[in-house]
């Protein structure tokens, strides 16, 4: 009865494609996850279409990227209708600003002196969500560098030579987003932004659960946030934000496993909302 709420694909920045994920899933005796592609729902139908056809729930889930105060801060959508207009309109704008940055990106590594292309970084991202991890990876496959960090360390990060600002929601608009799109807004790894107050601004602006369960959370933020989140009526959800064995500290599917319960209540506070007027 295991599940993992928090997965990505390469239509963002995971490594295997929505059908392999949710096959992969399968093979490790998961009964629900949840595709949780960063600012996109272009794999979505896929996703959904394969766990149909080998008995996997896959929920409908989006990531929206987001900063507020300075502070990097993720907002996780569940059970999204993700045919929303509003939806769509919007994630289509995020989408093309995200290649007007590769594309920057790009042209800055090019003046000083690093021959990749954009074709090359967009040939990774399955026509989704495209963005620096995948320069990195094409960095490190060309030799520029050693470690997909070091790309970020030398290139890519905030200051560095190739950094480019991008467009991104703010936090209020991707509740609202999600709320439009008859979703559950969740805080993502509430431990990553390293400042309690912006979590209880987050909770003031709409969101209706945390992730407190996640794979870089120790023992004791995993019950901070569980306590935090009983004390405010919030929803608990959690998972391995896996990206595959590209990214950061490899694959992490099959290494947290929740239990089912999470996605029952997820599913009752849905049925709830949806009936009051």
């Amino acid at each position: 009865m295991a599940v993992d709420l928090h997965i990505h694909t390469t239509v963002s920045d995971g490594s295997f494609s929505p059908k392999k994920v949710v096959k992969k899933a399968k093979n490790m005796n998961y009964k629900a996850i949840s595709i949780t592609d960063h600012d996109t729902v272009n794999g979505l139908n896929e996703a959904i279409e394969t766990g149909k056809k080998i008995n996997l729930e896959v929920i409908p889930g989006i990531e929206f990227n987001t900063k507020f105060d300075g502070f990097e801060v993720h907002i996780l959508g569940y059970f999204i209708d993700y045919n929303n207009k509003k939806l769509l309109k919007e994630t289509r704008k995020i989408h093309d600003s995200r290649i007007k940055r590769v594309k920057m990106i790009v042209k800055k590594l090019n003046e000083i002196g690093i021959e990749i292309t954009d074709k090359e970084v967009f040939s990774l991202s399955d026509g989704g969500a495209v963005g620096r991890s995948h320069v990195a990876h094409i960095l490190k496959k060309k030799g520029y560098v050693d470690t997909f960090s070091k790309a970020f360390e030398k290139y890519l990060a905030i200051g560095k030579r190739a950094y480019i600002e991008r467009y991104r929601l703010k936090p209020a608009e991707a509740i609202e987003l999600i709320l439009e799109a008859d979703g559950i807004p969740v805080l993502a790894h509430p431990g990553l932004i390293k400042n309690d107050e912006i979590i209880s601004t987050m909770v003031e602006l709409g969101v209706k659960g945390i992730e407190a369960y996640y794979y870089e959370h120790n023992d004791n933020e995993t019950q901070k946030y569980i306590n935090y989140a009983k004390n405010k009526g919030l929803l608990i959800t959690g998972g391995s934000d896996d990206h595959g064995p590209g990214n950061k500290d490899g694959s992490r599917l099959g290494k947290i496993k929740l239990d089912y319960n999470l996605v029952e209540k997820l599913k009752a506070y849905k049925n709830f909302s949806s009936t009051v007027v």
